[in-house]
């Protein structure tokens, strides 16, 4: 896998073992919503966005390696990738987002070809 994109790495701000359930989302472009769950496993870190009604209640799952920057006193994650980019992402999938590698590839070619952290 592709560890950058799936670790925390390079997001400033970023402490392990740090809960970041319900801090809000920031793309490049503006809010879209807030973290319903996170992980920070090797190789499939992760946070799931609750985008609410902006995409209809969707869903996302965004790579760890996409997150540029965490404030803990602001309670808020800025990721580098627009909303577009956001919304035409792959459809989330519950049952498939930690330890499928079919579907954390189809991510990686995702996001992975969209934005600077790979």
């Amino acid at each position: 896998m592709s560890s950058g994109l799936w670790g925390y790495e390079g997001a400033q701000g970023y402490a392990a073992g740090t809960d970041l359930t319900g801090f809000r989302v920031e793309a490049t472009d503006g809010h879209i919503g807030k973290v319903d769950k996170h992980t920070e496993d090797v190789d499939t870190a992760h946070v799931v966005v609750d985008t609410g009604p902006w995409i209809f209640g969707r869903e996302v799952l965004l790579p760890a390696g996409t997150i540029t920057r965490i404030d803990v006193t602001e309670k808020t994650v800025w990721v580098d990738r627009t909303k577009d980019e956001i919304k035409n992402s792959p459809e989330f999938d519950k049952d498939r987002h930690t330890g499928d590698r079919e579907y954390h590839e189809r991510l990686e070619g995702y996001y992975g070809g969209s934005g600077t952290a790979l």
